[in-house]
């Protein structure tokens, strides 16, 4: 059964033309379609030319958005001795040992990011069930597998995000608020496609950008020239 599209959504879908649109004129229109009646945040959906079953070909990273997610993170860390105290004291909101992982086990998820020791990963293992479907088990490649739970803590409270691209080839991923001006979040955009260039997989062959999207949380998708967004250096969106 098709799902029935509202009203409102029908007429901002009217508002987009089916085309690829300059970074910042996709930003400004997406600014203006973003009108449900809360705080919408806002998500880019890339296409890549990448097959993630093959394992050269996987894309799983980080990006530090210089304008922030515009979101509150809650960061639990699984940590032991004097590392728990460290966890503490730079601000994790959630902090234990072997006792938080039998309670995550019993179905407390009371928290948007899971950091972790290596120490602690032998344990952390049997999370895997639970936490992998939610995008929540720490992973080295992530940055949430670290000795460095000062840094790691602030730099995702910060704005740090971790993301991957799916089994098709899509990365989803928030950069920020349709609250944030236009110029910082083509700011944010920019360093996200900085970041998954960066980080292209040593098996990905031919054109490795198909599409991108960009969209707040209620509104239509608007398509972002790919080529333009790459073109552009980070001071002129800044």
């Amino acid at each position: 059964m098709a799902r029935k599209v509202s009203r409102r959504v029908q007429e901002l879908q009217k508002k987009v033309e089916e085309r690829a649109y300059e970074p910042l004129e996709a930003i400004n229109l997406l600014k203006e379609t973003a009108t449900a009646k809360f705080a919408e945040s806002v998500e880019a959906h890339i296409r890549l030319g990448i097959d993630p079953k093959y394992t050269d070909q996987q894309l799983r990273t980080t990006v530090a958005l210089p304008k922030g997610t515009g979101q509150t993170i809650r960061v639990a860390v699984i940590a032991r001795g004097e590392k728990v105290q460290e966890a503490s004291s730079a601000g994790a909101d959630v902090v234990g040992s072997e006792e938080l992982i039998n309670e995550i086990q019993g179905g407390r998820m009371d928290f948007d990011l899971l950091l972790a020791t290596p120490d602690m990963m032998p344990q952390v293992a049997r999370l895997g069930r639970l936490l992998g479907p939610r995008g929540l088990m720490p992973n080295p490649k992530g940055g949430t597998v670290t000795m460095d739970l000062t840094g790691a803590i602030a730099e995702f409270k910060a704005g740090k995000l971790e993301f991957r691209a799916d089994r098709t080839g899509i990365v989803h991923v928030l950069f920020g608020k349709a609250s944030f001006n236009a110029e910082d979040l083509l700011v944010n955009l920019k360093a996200l496609q900085e970041t998954i260039d960066r980080n292209r997989p040593s098996g990905a062959k031919g054109r490795y950008w198909r599409t991108m999207y960009v969209s707040a949380t209620m509104g239509p998708s608007i398509e972002v020239d790919i080529n333009l967004l790459r073109d552009m250096k980070l001071n002129d969106a800044a």
